[in-house]
């Protein structure tokens, strides 16, 4: 059998053996294209492991060709008990890898490209379920790289996968084509159409595009003439590179990304941030494409790199990989969308993608029952929906802005979900297997696959949990990738117990933001909150209290701030205040929080007893963050009640109110003459009182945080608390989507950040940044007198002009 092919002697009837993508690489690079060296581990060696890795016990073939994918637990057994007899063919994968190191002995570091092969009449389009891998030319580093690429397909997403395709993992082959990895200048990709030419590009390797780290620059090219018709710059803040290679001219080291793939992470300046990556570089690439469109005649996608292959040698570009095109006019049926072919589109509210079946909701006036692993679709999420959402694998809403609480929602339950889609209830259709990219804000029907009725009652299997594998990264990087020191602290927004052993070793100051409305919705299960009082008050004292606990618990000695319930009728009804008749209620300027306690305080001094008992069992880092004041005079009435539960007399209890209501721009002295002892800052509601907008309201996107009448009144909030010496945090969205504004934040002395978990890392590095540029800048004010000083005592002969 042979093990490897080279991309030079690939010839078209090994299709079944290197996969499509290594095919037409090799006709590109055998008629001379700058396609990168490299060779494919045959689909051979996959299909004779997995024979023998199923025919090593009876009993794990009995499991396989009975397993029920619907039965989570079995799924994830069955799935175990596979990946441990892949590890167990040691004897084969040690025998291979030795003869790879050999092939590869003069490249130092490998990037190893899966490519799923399928049988003809099957979906074809399934290879981002598979990722690529980096190692070193080490025989070991290779036999894991090789196991960590074929683990991917013994998955329990990939089983579950496999099943509700129809395909049996007996029928499924791989190849996987190794290149040698090189640092680069810049990279990107190249979308080759008839009628157009689309360029990304960004600094360092296409790590940082894939990941979704940058938004790279592009460029929209006629293919005929060679202009450039328009171009967009990007948002780059950092790059990914080999620790040990030659570094690009400019890239600031920042720390390790993984020592196992000594990949390195770089900062980059400013001026390279506010510049195009491609300068002249950018007619190279256009004539490549216009090539490609020349000898494919159809639609191509290709990653380049601009390399560097050693110090002194011109940057070479090289095409790395090409996708979603089709071989030799080979037509196949598509499961995953084809670029630009987005049947709806609305704002992308939550990060992430899925694949699931369309579950439509029109009637917002009952609960629905949601049957879990489903695409919710409906005009707008109703809070009380949230301990349903928390099994579904993403929702679609025809209305809500970025900021709405449908996208906060989301967010904070870590699914994917795009908002502001006219008539999706109406082109949508319950059972529509569909495809959810919360990144770019589309949806797609997908075809080739008819969707079965059972799908409805399966798990949510299809898609990870984004969220949670985004947290992992980051805690995984938490002990590396933080060493630089900072002085503004980072905070976390977080309501959702669930997710705090996922968090709880994230490099954050606090909590800076517990939502008491999301978390008390998890905590009732959607049960109306007054069907506990009175008769069951003291058991929902005890639940609020223990759930509170488990927050301060988690996070002690750090800070918690609890903000207190934000009585938002019509919008919370499960929540519904007594006092509050929710049919005059406008959401945006009605009863908010304070006036509700007004009317009857009876579930605020139920939250601020529970608060005091978290108290007296010993958690003192709980605080608390009283929202949306509007006067000096509800600031008194809720201190008042604060003090009469004896939260006040540690000294260590801190009162904060949120500065959401434009009368605080008027009023901090005064608040903090009454009591107040910390400030946060929620540029969601801020923005849109402002402005008088409101953030469910798409129209009127356009008015956000970045207007300067939002930014001078921050400014001015942070200003006046540095003046009465009290700490300002920000806990709003705009940092997290628009994370440009932390230099100001930064400039102008704010205290914190708080922001959801998966945007900690873009904080931190972005607020690392912001903090290098100040100290610079104040060094040189500092300097500048010393400097003008030294050049009036020179002698005129010794000036330049």
């Amino acid at each position: 059998m042979e093990e490897i092919h080279w991309l030079e002697q690939i010839q078209p009837s090994q299709r079944t053996l290197v996969g499509n993508r290594a095919l037409q690489l090799s006709q590109w690079r055998q008629r001379g294209y700058p396609v990168k060296l490299g060779f494919v581990v045959s689909s051979q060696v996959w299909r004779t492991l997995l024979a023998q890795l199923l025919s090593s016990t009876d009993t794990l073939l009995d499991a396989y060709l009975h397993l029920n994918v619907d039965d989570w637990q079995q799924l994830q057994q069955v799935a175990q008990k596979l990946r441990q007899a892949l590890v167990a063919q040691a004897s084969l994968v040690i025998d291979l890898s030795h003869t790879i190191a050999t092939a590869a002995q003069h490249w130092t570091t490998l990037i190893w490209h899966p490519d799923l092969i399928l049988p003809a009449g099957t979906p074809q389009n399934l290879q981002n379920v598979l990722e690529s891998q980096v190692s070193t030319h080490h025989p070991t580093a290779i036999a894991q790289a090789l196991l960590r690429t074929w683990s991917q397909l013994l998955s329990a997403r990939n089983l579950f996968y496999w099943q509700r395709v129809g395909i049996d993992l007996q029928q499924l082959d791989v190849a996987i084509l190794v290149q040698p990895l090189h640092n680069a200048i810049a990279s990107g990709t190249l979308n080759c159409q008839t009628d157009k030419l689309e360029i990304q590009a960004s600094y360092g390797l296409g790590l940082a595009i894939a990941r979704g780290e940058v938004i790279p620059d592009f460029y929209l090219v006629d293919p005929k003439s060679g202009i450039v018709r328009s171009q967009k710059l990007g948002y780059k803040t950092i790059a990914y590179g080999v620790a040990h290679l030659p570094v690009p001219a400019g890239f600031i080291r920042h720390t390790s990304f993984n020592n196992q793939n000594d990949l390195q992470v770089y900062l980059l300046n400013t001026e390279q941030q506010q510049r195009y990556v491609l300068q002249q570089d950018l007619q190279r690439l256009i004539h490549l494409g216009q090539e490609l469109i020349r000898i494919t005649n159809s639609a191509t996608i290709c990653e380049w790199a601009l390399e560097i292959e050693g110090e002194g040698i011109e940057p070479q570009l090289a095409i790395a990989q090409c996708r979603d095109s089709l071989v030799a006019g080979e037509t196949h049926a598509q499961i995953m969308p084809a670029p630009s072919s987005a049947l709806l589109q609305g704002l992308a509210a939550a990060p992430g993608r899925s694949i699931a079946p369309a579950y439509v909701v029109c009637d917002l006036q009952k609960t629905p029952h949601l049957p879990p692993g489903v695409i919710v679709v409906t005009t707008a999420i109703a809070p009380e929906w949230l301990p349903l959402l928390q099994h579904a694998a993403g929702f679609i809403t025809e209305r809500g802005g970025l900021t709405s609480h449908s996208a906060i929602l989301a967010r904070e339950l870590g699914i994917p979900a795009v908002v502001n889609v006219a008539k999706a209830t109406q082109i949508l259709q319950t059972n529509d297997l569909i495809d959810l990219d919360g990144n770019q804000g589309e949806i797609h029907r997908l075809r080739g696959y008819q969707t079965r009725s059972h799908l409805m009652t399966t798990p949510r299997l299809l898609v990870p949990n984004n969220r949670s594998q985004a947290i992992r990264r980051q805690v995984n990087k938490s002990v590396t990738n933080y060493t630089v020191p900072i002085a503004t602290q980072i905070f976390l927004n977080l309501s959702q117990h669930h997710l705090l052993d996922k968090v709880q070793n994230l490099p954050v100051d606090g909590l800076g933001l517990l939502r008491s409305e999301l978390m008390v919705l998890n905590m009732l299960k959607g049960q109306s909150i007054l069907g506990w009082l009175p008769q069951r008050q003291q058991e929902l004292l005890e639940l609020w209290q223990e759930r509170i606990a488990q927050f301060a618990r988690a996070f002690a000695p750090k800070p918690v701030f609890y903000r207190a319930l934000d009585w938002r009728s019509p919008e919370f009804q499960v929540l519904s205040h007594p006092a509050i008749s929710t049919g005059q209620i406008d959401s945006t300027s009605g009863y908010h929080s304070i006036v509700s306690y007004l009317q009857d305080p009876t579930l605020f001094d139920l939250e601020l007893t529970a608060l005091a008992g978290v108290r007296q069992a010993g958690y003192d880092n709980i605080h608390l963050l009283l929202p949306f004041m509007r006067t000096v005079e509800e600031f008194v009435f809720c201190r008042q009640r604060v003090e009469r539960v004896g939260l006040t007399q540690s000294p260590q209890f801190q009162l904060w109110i949120m500065a959401e209501v434009p009368s605080v721009l008027f009023l901090l002295p005064e608040y903090v003459a009454a009591g107040v002892q910390g400030v946060s800052i929620g540029t969601n509601d801020l923005t849109q009182l402002l402005l008088g907008v409101d953030r469910d309201f798409e129209h009127l996107a356009t008015f956000d945080a970045r207007h300067p009448v939002v930014m001078r009144a921050i400014a001015q909030i942070i200003q006046q608390a540095k003046q009465a010496g009290i700490p300002c945090a920000i806990c709003g969205q705009a940092p997290v989507l628009y994370p440009e504004l932390i230099d100001s934040l930064v400039d102008w002395g704010i205290t914190a950040i708080s922001v959801e978990a998966d945007a900690v890392e873009v904080t931190y590095q972005a607020i690392v940044r912001a903090e290098q540029r100040l100290l610079v800048k104040s060094a040189r004010h500092q300097l500048q007198p010393e400097i003008s000083k030294f050049a009036t005592e020179l002698p005129p002969e010794n000036l330049e002009y």
